[in-house]
This record gives structure tokens, C-alpha cells and sequence, in this order.
């Protein structure tokens, strides 16, 4: 998994499975893009207007669970 910041466009995006060709996108919600791939499997996704929609858009977590 991937996530990266781009404060130049604003932009959150979560690749889950980065060897994936994406084969459709959907704006789910207006400002978050959900990509899959052609089996049908959310592959990435990206909040447009991060700042505004994500509290601290440059700072994150990662947690795992046993």
C-alpha cells in the first residue's frame, strides 16, 4: 500500500494494490475517486480538496492488528 500527499493539486491518494491497471473509475461522493480494476476490486483511490476533507491530510498513521 501507498499513500502520498501532493500539496501542489491538493490531493490524497491510497494505492492499495500498486501492480493493478485500473479499468474504471467512480466519483463515489463528490471529491473522492474510487479506481478498480477489471475483475471489479477497488485498486486505489484519491479525495480531491484533501485539506479540506481529511483532518491533518499530511500526516499519517499506519496501524496492524495481530
Amino acid at each position: 500500500m501507498k499513500v502520498s500527499y501532493d500539496a501542489k493539486t491538493d490531493t490524497l491518494t491510497v494505492i492499495l494494490k500498486s501492480d493493478a491497471q485500473v479499468a474504471e473509475s467512480d466519483e463515489d461522493k463528490p471529491g473522492v475517486i474510487l479506481d478498480y480494476d477489471a475483475a471489479g476490486n477497488l485498486v486505489s483511490l484519491e479525495i480531491l480538496d484533501a485539506s479540506k476533507r481529511v483532518t491533518e491530510a499530511r500526516k499519517i498513521e499506519f496501524q496492524t492488528t495481530e
